[in-house]
This record gives structure tokens, sequence and C-alpha cells, in this order.
């Protein structure tokens, strides 16, 4: 397939876009480079690439592509609280554009990264599967609800789009995230010495590796379009659903020496729940999730030594997205609905 990958340059995907071109397909990147020079180890630039906005492409951009894999998006729940018509413009209205952009252009495959987010207080401790009631509880979550839904609206014959509900990801990236949570505490861990929770622990969460997510697109990619037209995915291993304070264990097991401790006033974290990953599992049998939270610690205490990761990195916006884009807010560089004001320079 020739596949054109979106947020090519962000945290999944610069790990994502050279394996989906290692197993043979053809792929160019596309990304607002809003995280250019934010490196952790060597750069590891794709291409080729082009330098756009997700909300600026057309169906003339996606003409003679085979499959869009759309990563692209603003991340997290800080970044919508900063301010929700960001995220909407982005997340919803600019991922529902792109979709209908692919239809008319002819790409029969769309393949869509949404988030188990959507989920957001999940009653008691029971699984919630995709059939589960969707319960957003951020103006991030709400986007990729409303994306999703619009999106698997356009499945027909001709266009299979498909939804991957991803767990909370992890593990080492040339574009590393320290604002995510198995990589922000064993960052504490190396950094500090204390592994630092900001609730009080207890709230579930399901967790993915970068890599196994990337795996499990290349098995979207493949699967026959009968199989996936207009369905989501939940992404992950029901064994990864841990609570916040077993995920500072395991960063323990791996560090002894750090101890755990809790940042002043923390609370309750109302996003709490349980994913059951049974619908991918008897889509793809033959598909094995290769990564644990053990191993992801291990491997994310490594590169933080090879690399020399400091407290100052961890606290600063090379690695938190809500930070860098602050920064470039701050610098006029992004002005406004997060346009870049020189946009040729952007590129």
């Amino acid at each position: 397939m020739r596949v054109l990958v979106t947020g090519h340059h962000g945290y999944i995907g610069s790990v994502l876009a050279p394996l989906v071109a290692a197993v043979g397909h053809d792929v160019v990147g596309v990304d607002t480079f809003y995280y250019r020079g934010c490196d952790f180890g060597s750069d590891a630039s794709w291409e080729p690439a082009r330098a756009r906005d997700l909300r600026d492409l057309g169906a003339r951009d996606l003409e003679g592509f085979d499959a869009v894999v759309h990563l692209a998006a603003l991340s997290n729940d800080p970044i919508g609280d900063l301010n929700a018509d960001w995220t909407y413009a982005i997340n919803r209205d600019g991922a529902i554009a792109l979709a209908q952009a692919a239809r008319e252009a002819g790409v029969a495959r769309f393949v869509f990264a949404s988030s188990c987010s959507m989920y957001g207080a999940a009653a008691g401790d029971e699984l919630v599967a995709e059939n589960a009631p969707l319960r957003p509880l951020t103006p991030y979550a709400e986007s990729k609800v409303r994306a999703e839904e619009a999106i698997l609206d356009l499945a027909d014959n001709e266009f299979a789009p498909v939804s991957m509900r991803n767990a909370t990801a992890y593990g080492a990236s040339p574009r590393l995230r320290l604002d995510i949570v198995l990589n922000n505490l064993t960052a504490w861990a190396h950094t500090t010495g204390a592994i630092r929770l900001q609730s009080d622990g207890m709230a579930w969460r399901p967790l993915v590796h970068i890599r196994d997510i990337s795996r499990a697109t290349i098995a979207l990619l493949d699967a026959s379009a009968d199989d996936i037209r207009g369905e989501a995915f939940n992404i992950g291993t029901v064994d990864q659903n841990y609570r916040i304070r077993t995920l500072a264990e395991i960063v323990q097991r791996r560090m002894p020496a750090c101890e755990i401790a809790f940042a002043d006033g923390v609370s309750a974290d109302p996003r709490s729940y349980r994913v059951d990953f049974a619908k991918f599992a008897a889509q793809f049998p033959a598909f094995a999730y290769e990564w644990s939270a053990e191993r992801g610690a291990d491997e994310l205490a490594s590169a933080y030594e090879e690399v020399g990761l400091t407290v100052s990195e961890l606290t600063g916006d090379l690695y938190i997205r809500l930070g860098r884009l602050k920064r470039l807010l701050d610098e006029a560089a992004l002005v406004d609905e997060l346009r870049w004001a020189d946009a040729q320079a952007a590129r």
C-alpha cells in the first residue's frame, strides 16, 4: 500500500512510520512540526515528509494513497483544558474533514487513532468493551468520541474506516513524551530518586506500548476490509490494566533505591477504567502483544540513563506537550488557532 501517516513526527508516529515502511508499505509522513527540535537521543527524521497542518489537507492531497493512518492530534487533557476550541478544531473537526477528503479522493482505508479515555469514569472495576457507554470527561476525550462517530459513519463499500481505541501509551521514542503515566513515573525516579504520584494512585489505567500500537496498526492495514470496515477496536491487553499505584511499584522494582511519594494536595483521579480487549484478539488471533509495563519501565529507565535525562528536562517544555505549545505561543511563533505565525519558516 501507499500509506499517508499524519503526525509522523510525533511520539507514536516517529516509531510507527518506520515500522510500517519496514514491512513493505510505501510511507509518506505529514506533520505540522510543533515539536521540531524536541528530540530524545538522536534525531529520527522521516523522509519523505510534508510540513502541513492537517486542517489544510484536501482530497487532492490524498490522491494516490491506498490508506491513511491518522495520528495527528492535540494529544492530552491539559492541552484541551488550555483551550477546548483548539482541541475540537483539530481533533474533531480536522479529523472528520480529513476522513471525508480521503473518501472523496478514493482512499480505501482510514485508520483513526482514538483513545480508551473516551470511557471516562467506568462504573466499578468491571471491564469495559467497545459496546460500553462512552463517558468522556474532558475536551480531549469528547473530541475523540465525536470524531470516531462521524468517521465510522462514512463507511461504505469503497471506504473502510476503522478506529483504534488505544490504551494509554508508553515507551521510548525519538519524540519522547513525559506527560504520560509510565514515562513520567520512571523519569521522576531516574532524575530525583522519588517516584512521584500526581493522584492518590487508585485509578485504573490500561497501558500499551507504542511498538505494539504500531504493530496493531499494521495488522489493520493488512486485514480484509470487510473485517474492519466501520469497526472500533480497543488496543491493549487485559493484563495491562493497572492501578496507578501498581505502576509506581513496578518502577520501584526496576529502581529499588527510589521511594514512592505523593505530590502536594493529591486527590482521586475521576478518570478510571479497566478495558476489555477481547474483540481485537478474536479478530486477529495470530497477533501477540510483545510488551509489558515491567519491560517498558526497564526500557525507559535504560534510555534515560543512556541519554542522561535531567530534572530540568523533566520539568521543562522539551518533552511536555502543553509546555512546548505554551512556549511557542509566548514567543508568538504560534498565533490564533495554533497556526504558525510564519508558515514558510515552519516548513
